[in-house]
């Protein structure tokens, strides 16, 4: 083990002393702390301590999510009725709210040097997100404690560090403890660690602040407020020069200030920009370069864009002068198969898939991950960020308000100082239907938190999600220390609310998946309604069979549920008969498609949650129904939608408004094609075909990336499908697929789309649902290949490669 250490230790040695020997020249340098962890679940006395030995303790990488993994067997005498299978245990006290996973306690440990050139500098340890209560010592010193499990965090290690040939150790314990999540949150270190060098003179930590008082075509006005940290023993003669550099790095404006002041207000001009929106999301770098005596002595870059907002309570929300209707999700912070750990593809695949999917902005119950924000930036999807689900009432008897008091201003404090500058951040959420909402204590809460969010960040509107349940008036005080009123469930008091209060404005931020139609419809005739979210955009673990049996049952009737059931796209981002439906709806992507109901139901108990749909899928392979009739629905967007079988014409149905887009028929099944015809007038616009699959006979394997990044942390999604003969895939076949993966890589994680499958999520083999599966690669650090092979019983395998560069591709 010990040379497994010191093999580490030269390899970090190579890789980054010339890193740091750069940064030591010049200004700042920002280095990934995310490798050769040491883990170990469980409790231990004293490791936090320097010469604690932790040599047989696991080898692990950021982000890491313990929940996730594979629980121990059970051992013998623990109750007949106890099930424990992959991560899931049917007595874990999280239950039905977290999936049937199970939290703890966890500790990790970092050996390190700091070499001798890092003297004289200050060197912080910087946490984007720990679930949760978590402290951290640096050799044997304690830095802190930090409870919340969803903002960052950051310790100065300087003054502990030993520099030079000498180790050092950084120990985490984290404690996820008690039941303190109404969903899957993970557990461990799940986002990135970084380690920071800076000068004792720097541009402080989530500054500058950027807003663009006045964006448009003609030009904007850019407003940089860049605060200075000075550890120095004294005050210092300093100069600040800004520069604005367009998408290829040509600077646009520039300007330079001068003084002893620690904060710097600058103006710079642009003419002509390039807005950013869901369509051209076009994104504008900052660089502030801090100057003393003529040296640079600090040096950042911030990523924004410029772009306008304006909330009006009669015409609606406008985004650079254009209405726009915000279709909007609910979002949790899971990666489906990987848990929580938020790696920078996982969380970028997301939002590509939610943008496909045709939302234009989404709604979380917490801070998101840097990397999740980033790539909404970059590829165009708004963002409601919400803070917290509860406030000084508890919700659940171990959760964040055992901490609102003493915390809440300090965590919101970290969410809105370092996500300001994202142009996709749209809205500030105060939290999510707080126990104490209709009550004096709540509105004088949120007059406190409003008041604070304003004074770091003026240019974006206030909300919260308030459910239905409370009489409307005993919502007036707290709705009215908020800009817009957030409506959950509540689509009965939109217009009643409008007459007794016109200027206010309304967002219906959560709403049930099966009321769809009448949700939109409302944002659609209401100007003052400015858009809607549905529960959910995308599929997460816990709440389990939220979507099939919704609430009130006891955690034995719904084990081995896991899943919630309730997305537009599954926990695998497969995209479900609703997320269709909404096309139709939006006027987006594929405005027509056809589904059958299921002859008998896909899971036990009726599917009647409001947070569910129909039981339909898109199969027209019915074996052993040869005749009976099958209720077949399709979705257009279209004037007229015809429906044949095999060439035979069954009828043209009118779909519009009065049919909610939606046409049905009764078909006797046989096997062949079944397609869907739309019209527009007399011309026919679209086609949908359902084919019926043959025998499985082979499995075909598509990568959703064929080149990635040799960093360690790259993904591939690889989807493994059943297929006939022809190709297409069997939309009822499940079968155990087993991998093997060959080359420079790794299989990160499988996993299907079934809601209540108890398998492994880290284990080469799963059952696919539906006729698929899915496969995850992860890079190593080295250039080369991967191959993943996929085997069945009675199945021609199938085969995929991938290739790894250091550059990025």
């Amino acid at each position: 083990m010990r040379g497994i250490r010191y093999f580490l230790y030269a390899t970090w040695a190579v890789v980054c002393l010339p890193m740091i020997s750069a940064a030591v020249g010049g200004t700042r340098e920002t280095l990934r702390f995310d490798s050769s962890w040491r883990f170990l679940k469980g409790d231990v006395a004293g490791a936090q301590g320097a010469e604690f030995d932790d040599r047989e303790w696991r080898a692990v990488d950021l982000p890491h999510d313990w929940s996730i993994e594979d629980l121990p067997p059970v051992a013998e005498g623990s109750g007949k009725s106890r099930v424990v299978s992959g991560p899931f245990d049917s007595e874990a006290p999280g239950g039905i709210n977290t999936g049937f996973t199970v939290g703890g306690a966890g500790w990790y440990r970092k050996h390190f040097k700091a070499p001798q050139a890092w003297r004289g500098r200050t060197i912080a340890i910087q946490f984007d997100g720990v679930y949760m209560n978590s402290d951290v010592w640096i050799n044997g010193q304690h830095l802190g404690n930090h409870p919340y499990g969803y903002t960052p965090f950051e310790y100065d290690l300087s003054k502990h560090l030993r520099f030079g040939e000498e180790e050092n150790v950084l120990a985490v314990q984290v404690k996820n403890l008690g039941v303190n999540s109404r969903w899957y949150s993970g557990s461990g270190i799940y986002r990135h660690v970084w380690l920071k060098l800076t000068a004792p003179i720097r541009i402080a930590r989530w500054s500058p602040a950027i807003t663009t008082p006045k964006a448009e075509p003609v030009g904007a006005s850019v407003s940089v407020r860049t605060r200075i940290d000075n550890e120095a023993d004294q005050p210092a003669d300093l100069s600040l020069k800004t520069s604005i550099l367009d998408a290829q790095g040509k600077a646009v404006a520039s300007t330079e200030a001068s003084g002893r002041a620690l904060d710097f207000d600058q103006t710079l001009h642009v003419g002509r920009p390039r807005l950013w929106s869901p369509e051209s999301p076009y994104l504008y770098t900052a660089v502030s370069e801090l100057r003393r005596s003529g040296r640079t002595i600090d040096r950042t870059e911030t990523r924004f864009g410029i772009r306008s907002l304006r909330f009006d309570p009669e015409r609606g929300f406008f985004l650079n002068g254009q209405r726009v209707r915000l279709k909007g999700g609910c979002v949790h912070d899971n990666n489906g198969a990987l848990g929580a750990a938020a790696y920078d593809r996982a969380e970028e695949r997301r939002v590509e898939l939610l943008k496909a999917a045709g939302f234009n902005i989404v709604r979380g119950h917490n801070a998101p991950s840097p990397a999740f924000l980033e790539a909404c930036d970059r590829l165009g999807l708004m963002v409601l960020e919400e803070a917290f689900d509860t406030w000084h009432d508890g919700k659940l008897p171990d959760d964040y308000h055992l901490y609102f008091k003493e915390w809440w201003q300090r965590d919101l404090g970290a969410m809105i100082e370092r996500d300001r500058n994202h142009p996709s951040v749209i809205l500030w959420s105060l939290g999510n239907p707080m126990a104490e909402r209709g009550t004096p204590q709540g509105a004088q809460t949120a007059r406190e938190m409003a008041a604070f969010v304003r004074s770091l960040d003026p240019t974006r509107p206030i909300t919260a999600n308030l459910h239905r349940g409370n009489d409307a008036q005993a919502l007036d005080g707290l709705y009215a220390a908020l800009d817009i009123a957030g409506y959950g469930y509540a689509r009965d008091r939109y217009v009643e609310d409008h007459q007794r209060l016109p200027k206010r404005l309304i967002l219906a931020t959560e709403s049930s998946v099966r009321d769809s139609y009448d949700y939109w419809m409302k944002v659609v005739d209401l100007d003052y309604l400015i858009g809607n979210f549905v529960w959910t955009a995308l599929d997460y673990m816990g709440e389990a069979s939220l979507g099939w049996m919704s609430y009130g049952h006891k955690a034995s009737e719904v084990f081995p549920w896991s899943v919630a059931w309730s997305g537009d796209l599954d926990i695998n981002g497969f995209r479900r008969p609703q997320s269709y439906y909404r096309d139709v709806l939006w006027n987006h992507g594929t405005r027509l498609s056809a589904y059958v109901h299921r002859p008998s139901p896909s899971f036990e108990r009726p599917g009647n949650s409001p947070w569910g749909w129909d039981d339909v899928t898109p199969s027209w392979t019915w074996p052993g129904h040869e005749g009976k009739p099958l209720q077949v629905d399709v979705y257009s967007a279209f004037e007229r939608v015809r429906l044949t079988l095999n060439g035979r014409d069954l009828g043209l149905k009118p779909t519009s408004r009065e049919t909610q887009f939606k046409a049905s028929w009764q078909v006797p099944y046989e096997p062949g094609a079944l397609t869907a015809i739309g019209y527009d007038g007399h011309a026919e616009t679209a086609r949908w075909e359902l084919r019926t699959a043959g025998a499985p006979a082979a499995l075909k394997l598509t990568a959703d990336r064929s080149t990635i990044q040799a960093d360690g942390q790259d993904l591939s999604y690889i989807t493994v499908e059943v297929v006939d003969a022809k190709g297409v895939r069997h939309p009822a076949a499940e079968m155990l697929v087993r991998f093997s993966v060959e080359g420079e890589g790794t299989l990160a994680a499988v996993g299907s789309s079934r809601p209540n499958s108890i398998e492994s999520f880290q284990q080469p083999r799963r059952t696919t649902y539906e006729g698929r599966c899915l496969a995850i690669l992860k890079s190593s650090g080295k250039p080369g290949r991967i191959r993943l092979v996929a085997r069945a019983e009675g199945l021609e395998h199938g085969a995929v490669e991938v290739s790894t560069l250091k550059e990025a591709p």
